[in-house]
């Protein structure tokens, strides 16, 4: 892969200030929905969360009586569940008593993940739809040994379900001698061609919402109308021979329906903003009550006042739970605790969230 100078990233910053102050770059475009989505109330929505940041295995018992939805992994002797920087999820969704299962992100580390996978007793032959969030290694990059390994489990000619730039080359461009001399780190990219050659997932990219299974819906490109949710100064994507600053336009989030108990809205970044991805399944959907928010807020690094913006107009939503993980930043999830005592959930690696009508 060709080295990226930071001389190049700072031409890159400069050179993409004016589009980020101007918000034109910010706004969703042709993806926005101006009817809402008729999403179908499920019956039970079921969230097992594969790998996480973080676990803790004496936290099996430590839930509140009405966080009775949450089961968590308890470790037994010879067993222990994986944790990593990075994010996935086995989802299963039941409509008109039928159950839909898909997997949304894949992790990083093919060992850890696929032992929890054993150990939590997730049935690959029953996906029926997979899904990818963003082009990040720590959701990416163990998608294809997961395909490689499991050809005989997973159905030929499955629907992968990606957004826009899925297929990017990306990179961060750190401080100077801290990882690297240039002050640059290649984050590779996720090849599309090598996944195309297994002959095993067709690959569908989506602009707009789009069902990935009955009863659960792709956002589409979020829009973004937060004035503090502009995304990460630091990360970049290479398209053509310019490096620009990232802005994840085509980023994919989950919006599900639960009968009786409003949205469940489902990130995994949240590099488009937690705040923006809610209002945006709102609008989308024409339902206002939200039950759940739960993943990656990507509020890590970012400065008090973000995370203060950020917690206010979620409390102005009134989430019945509110479950942040993964990038969200040990500040922000102390915060969020502090904040939203009653609606806040810490999340394990191996947890999984029952969402019952």
């Amino acid at each position: 892969m060709k080295e990226i100078n930071r001389r190049e990233f700072l031409k890159a910053s400069a050179a993409t200030a004016a589009v980020v102050m101007a918000g034109n770059a910010l706004k969703g475009g042709k993806a926005m929905a101006a009817s809402t989505l008729s999403l179908p109330e499920l019956e039970k929505l079921t969230v097992t969360v594969i790998t996480d940041n973080y676990y803790d295995c004496l936290r099996w018992n430590l839930n509140p009586p009405d966080f009775n939805f949450v089961k968590r992994y308890m470790i037994k002797p010879g067993t222990s569940i994986h944790s990593e920087h990075g994010l996935a999820y086995y989802i299963e969704a039941a409509l008109n008593g039928k159950t839909h299962a898909f997997m949304f992100d894949y992790g990083l580390d093919f060992q850890g993940v696929s032992k929890n996978m054993e150990l939590l007793g997730l049935d690959l032959r029953k996906l029926e739809a997979l899904g990818l969030s963003h082009g990040h290694f720590d959701h990416d990059e163990n998608l294809i040994p997961i395909l490689k390994n499991n050809k005989e489990k997973i159905q030929k000619g499955i629907p992968l379900y990606v957004g826009e730039e899925a297929f990017s080359h990306r990179f961060v461009n750190l401080p100077a001698g801290r990882y690297d001399p240039s002050g640059s780190q290649d984050l590779g990219q996720l090849k599309r061609d090598e996944i195309e050659a297994l002959n095993l997932v067709k690959i569908v990219e989506v602009k707009g919402p789009t069902p990935i299974v009955p009863g659960a819906c792709l956002t589409g490109n979020i829009e973004r109308v937060t004035p503090y949710e502009k995304g990460s100064p630091i990360l970049f994507i290479k398209r053509g021979d310019k490096m620009e600053l990232d802005l994840f336009m085509g980023e994919q989030s989950l919006i599900f329906n639960v009968k009786g108990k409003g949205l469940v809205v489902l990130s995994s970044c949240a590099h488009a903003g937690i705040v923006n991805t809610v209002k945006h399944a709102q609008k989308i959907t024409g339902i206002n009550k939200i039950h759940t928010v739960i993943g990656g807020f990507h509020l890590i690094g970012a400065p008090m006042e973000k995370i203060q913006s950020t917690i206010a107009d979620i409390k102005a939503v009134n989430p019945d739970y509110v479950v942040p993980m993964h990038c969200t930043g040990w500040e922000a999830v102390t915060t969020f605790a502090k904040e939203m005592p009653q609606q806040f959930i810490i999340n394990t690696a191996g947890t999984k969230y029952t969402f019952t009508a």
